[in-house]
């Protein structure tokens, strides 16, 4: 029998960089997480996105819970590098719904910021880089063989399909969420992992 692959705290490549409520998060056994949403910070750069993450947006509460914030799992910045905020055995808070079975994976990237719901601001232009394409293929292949239970994997914008008023006009309606968006290349991530993609038509989450 081959000896059990090391944890991911343990792997050089990933910088574990804990966000001071992690501890306050729910815990959860790894055999419920069956699914990895992929999402872009919509932010200008990692700094950024540590500095909303670390918000506090939800008050503590009597049992010990909350006060705790939003934010991924991992973050891969444009060079590549791989940072882990949120341990997989806790429930981060990424996406509406699906939290308690979930990885986020957020990437580096402008998205629509600064202006995420104007309607005339709806295109997501940059690029992902090859170097984080290529770090994000790896750290799903590593939770594949870590999480004994995934199978799926979605984008933010396939179970979170919200439509929300524009800010520039009240009268137009924008997605709330189109993470990853348009220039994500799910045809070769999907080619690379076993992972098959979850969309709410075919699967109910």
């Amino acid at each position: 029998m081959p000896p059990e692959s090391p944890p991911l705290s343990s792997l050089p490549d990933i910088r574990v960089e804990p966000l001071p409520y992690e501890a306050r998060l729910d815990a959860r056994p790894l055999a419920q997480v069956d699914l990895v949403v992929i999402h872009c910070t919509e932010l200008p750069d990692l700094a950024t996105a540590r500095e909303y993450g670390e918000r506090v947006l939800y008050e503590p509460r009597a049992d010990g819970g909350g006060g705790t914030g939003n934010s991924g799992h991992f973050y891969v910045d444009r060079d590549g590098s791989v940072h882990c905020w949120v341990g997989t055995d806790r429930v981060a808070h990424h996406v509406r719904g699906c939290n308690e079975r979930s990885v986020g994976i957020e990437l580096v990237n402008t998205g629509r910021y600064p202006d995420w719901l104007d309607s005339r601001r709806q295109a997501m232009d940059e690029p992902y880089t090859e170097a984080q394409i290529a770090a994000l293929v790896a750290l799903l292949r590593r939770l594949a063989e870590e999480l004994p239970s995934l199978r799926f994997i979605a984008g933010h914008e396939d179970l979170d399909t919200a439509m929300v008023e524009a800010s520039d006009h009240p009268a137009r309606q924008v997605h709330r969420k189109r993470d990853p968006g348009p220039r994500f290349p799910w045809s070769r991530v999907l080619e690379s992992t076993t992972l098959e993609r979850l969309q709410p038509a075919s699967d109910p989450v």
